[in-house]
């Protein structure tokens, strides 16, 4: 056994692993989710994973049996009817709810459940909806539903506060810091002063979702009997209270124990709890507070009759007929049982034991990392003042360098991706709890929206500080070894070594990359007129103020507008490309169509018009191609898609003999549909040197993720170079090729588009050459290799004394690197 488990065993053994269960840990990962062979799966709070016996049980069970719709009579009916009924019982016994006091309504996720109760509740202008900052998005939207009808608002952190008496004992308080209470329509909240007849709801999760911080459920009993405690000073002190649980995180490793803790609505989401099936969630209420809810829409389900011609409706008296519109999801009701019999068969108390211990595990490990100059690498959330009763099986953190500096999240989340660890960075749709942690105020929130930051987006660092973090969390199937990979990869990848290299990688600058005068050459020049179809290489091309003439001129879309590119249709390499110049005809080809597609770009052959496009924040005017023509691209790719040219590349070079100068425009470089730059260099040398360390990792060759050798060709290069040492291009600041100069901007970052490997007609998925490049060639969170040019036509090849060949690339001229 490894040294690191005997390690974590002595102190955690006792709650690992099921050990008075049906099945070991290691029984269940290698009967139950034999898919996960390789993976490193660390996003339970996001959804957990279903047991493949669950699977094959709902499989077996939907074959053998006929489930009718449940709004009739008939024996099929009847029979889902009874499938819903038990279902609800096993949801209301899982919080210990009884019957007689609390209701199930399904419902389409806890989102819609939360909805649910905001749009229902009976909200007035002498109301108030507070809430803990630590809540999700889908709890806040209920705050619309509030200030809509006049209600007031607020946010409340509640801390915990020890107070120290006089004779030297300490006894536990509350602490509750109110932010601002917020209303929309003042003139009428001002009409009448609050009074004990409105009705008030807090809000707070069982286990917050950021952190994994879990609220006390003494919350419950306070709001409810003693609202004082919490909103001294509130004018809403003597309304009535009711209390929302939002159990969607919590509800997997410890529900809320109702017989307990008598909250008014809990929320909860199945796919969280056993992840099948999702689209199916559920709130349960209690049947006093639900029949304070005012629900307004009736539908097929809810009425126990109605006439359509007058104003006539008679409701169902019973809380889930009520509530539940239409036709419930009967099948995944139907499918909660098998879910619910793996759970109750390990019981919920040995589930959170053994995921806490996974939990605090890495936490330890986590704050005890430190750089070799002795800084901490890793800064964990969550450790606050809060009242609550320890923590879920949540992990948020963000990792620093030796020198104070942060890593990005997005950073470790490419780099995990790529050691098969599947993990979750950004806010997670907390903003409260994300602020709150991550120390950012208001005005520096409004400065990172107004810079462009939006959730889910690359913005990972704004002005030297995390806009988010990174992610882990377990649920029953997790295992030791899960946790080792994890916490191996945090090591190897952001602990800086004593080299000061910062983990070995170390990128060449300055003069040390100089060579002499016509060491190197270029070997070849690609075109690629369709953004991320194939290219066609060529022995000299004209260049334009865009670049090289026709590269990326053309680029296809959905039909919702969104750019088209190989990492979401990798059939797109199949597109392969041809320019003839001199007939101003663009061919392209796929082996899914059966003629080769001429498009004419010298003719107006654009009928679709002009439009606009937005990419990389750059606004295109781009013209459209006839029907005919998308069609044959959709079909290319398999996908309905529209082909656009960008139009302001039309006649920016001169290539007449003539030197017309109505053709030649001194204009100013600019980007066709390149993500970055004009143009892409890469040096055979360094490429050979990326193939040697790939070949070295004999390891990783065996498991097949990726040992062949790696052609230039991967990374979609416009100019190939050779001569030199490996990686003498990161120094260079500029370069001539021929007559040509260029200025040099910097490496460029790779994706894990290189990754894909096109074989025989087929597309795979490899993790090289990215996780060897990702070894030796990362900074500050980007994976370099390559660099990109910008063609500077202002110095040499733009006046009227320059030849023709001046304004052409050809294989086989020399390249001379920092020429200035």
């Amino acid at each position: 056994m490894d040294a690191s488990k005997e390690e974590f065993l002595r102190e955690f053994g006792e709650h690992y692993g099921y050990p008075n269960g049906p099945k070991s840990i290691d029984e269940i990962r290698a009967t139950e989710f034999k898919r996960l062979d390789g993976n490193v799966y660390l996003d339970h709070a996001g959804a957990t994973l279903y047991s493949e016996l669950q699977l094959e049980a709902i499989f077996k069970d939907l074959n053998a049996s006929v489930y009718g719709n449940p709004h009739s009579q008939s024996d099929t009916s009847s029979a889902t009817s009874d499938i819903v009924r038990e279902a609800r019982q096993q949801v209301l016994d899982y919080c210990k709810a009884s019957p007689k006091e609390y209701s199930c309504i399904f419902t389409s996720g806890a989102t819609a459940a939360l909805k649910l109760v905001g749009e229902a509740f009976p909200w007035s202008s002498q109301s108030s909806f507070t809430y803990t900052t630590e809540n999700h998005n889908s709890v806040l939207g209920i705050r619309e539903y509030a200030l809509g009808q006049g209600a007031a608002a607020s946010a409340i952190d509640i801390e915990e506060h020890v107070h120290h008496g006089v004779s030297g004992g300490s006894a536990p308080s509350m602490r509750v810091l109110q932010h601002e209470v917020q209303r929309r329509n003042k003139a009428r909240s001002m009409e009448e002063e609050p009074t004990g007849g409105a009705y008030n709801l807090f809000a707070f999760p069982s286990e917050c979702n950021f952190s994994g911080l879990r609220f006390s459920l003494d919350l419950v009993k306070i709001i409810k009997e003693d609202p004082k405690r919490i909103m001294e000073g509130s004018p809403f002190c003597n309304g009535r209270w009711m209390v929302l649980i939002d159990a969607a995180k919590g509800y997997a490793t410890e529900p809320p124990d109702l017989s307990l803790y008598p909250a008014d609505f809990v929320v909860i989401s199945f796919y969280k709890l056993f992840g099948y099936p999702t689209g199916l969630g559920a709130l349960i209420a209690r049947n006093d507070a639900a029949r304070v809810l005012k629900k307004t829409y009736f539908s097929g389900g809810t009425v126990a009759a109605s006439i359509a011609d007058i104003d006539f409706v008679k409701r169902r008296k019973s809380v889930e007929e009520l509530f539940e519109d239409g036709t419930i999801s009967y099948l995944s009701i139907a499918s909660i049982q098998h879910g619910f019999k793996i759970l109750n068969s390990l019981t919920v108390s040995a589930i959170s034991r053994h995921t806490a211990s996974l939990a605090l595990y890495v936490r330890k490990k986590l704050l005890a990392l430190r750089h070799e100059n002795g800084a901490k690498v890793c800064t964990l959330y969550g450790m606050s003042k809060a009242l609550c009763r320890g923590f879920g099986p949540t992990v948020s953190f963000n990792l620093k360098r030796s020198d104070g500096t942060w890593y990005g999240y997005r950073e470790v989340e490419k780099l995990a991706s790529l050691s098969g660890i599947q993990l979750r960075t950004g806010c997670f749709c907390n903003p409260g709890a994300c602020a709150k942690y991550l120390g950012l105020s208001h005005s520096e929130l409004l400065s990172n929206i107004e810079a462009g930051h939006v959730c889910w987006d690359d913005n990972d660092i704004i002005h030297g500080k995390p806009t988010g973090a990174v992610r882990v969390s377990f649920g029953y199937m997790s295992t030791f070894e899960d946790v080792k990979i994890f916490i191996d990869f945090v090591t190897s990848s952001f602990v800086a070594l004593s080299n000061g290299t910062g983990n070995g990688y170390q990128i060449k600058q300055g003069p040390e990359s100089r060579l002499e005068a016509g060491s190197y050459s270029l070997k070849s020049v690609t075109i690629y007129p369709i953004k991320s179809c194939a290219g066609f290489n060529v022995e000299s091309w004209p260049l334009s103020s865009s670049g090289l003439r026709h590269d990326r001129e053309w680029v296809l879309t959905s039909l919702s507008g969104e750019i088209l590119t190989q990492k979401k249709v990798p059939e797109m390499c199949f597109i392969s490309t041809f320019i003839d110049l001199n007939k101003g005809i663009l061919f392209v080809e796929s082996p899914r169509c059966q003629v080769r597609l001429p498009i004419n770009f010298m003719l107006n052959s654009c009928n679709g018009g002009r439009e606009e496009i937005n990419l990389h924040g750059q606004r295109y005017e781009v013209h459209a191609y006839e029907k005919e023509i998308n069609m044959w691209f959709s079909n290319a790719i398999g996908r309905p898609c529209t082909l656009l040219r960008h139009f302001s590349s039309n006649y920016n070079l001169c290539l007449n003999k003539s030197k017309s100068t109505d053709m030649c425009r001194r204009m100013e470089g600019v980007l066709n549909f390149s993500n970055e730059a004009q143009f892409l260099l890469i040096s055979e040398e360094s490429v050979s040197d990326l193939n040697d360390r790939i070949k070295t990792n004999v390891q990783k060759c065996a498991q097949g993720t990726g040992g062949g050798l790696i052609s230039p060709m991967r990374f979609r290069p416009n100019l190939v170079i050779s001569g030199g040492e490996p990686y003498a291009e990161d120094g260079w600041r500029n370069l001539k090729i021929g007559n040509m100069y260029f200025t040099s901007l910097g490496g460029c970052n790779r994706c894990q588009m290189i990754n894909i490997v096109h074989e025989a007609g087929q597309v795979r998925k490899s993790n090289e050459p990215l996780v060897t490049l990702a070894s030796y060639r990362r900074v500050k969170g980007k994976i370099l290799f390559g660099i990109l040019l910008k063609y500077e036509k202002s110095i040499v090849g733009w006046d009227g004394d320059d030849k023709d060949d001046d304004l052409w690339l050809q294989v086989g001229q020399d390249v001379h690197p920092n020429i200035v």
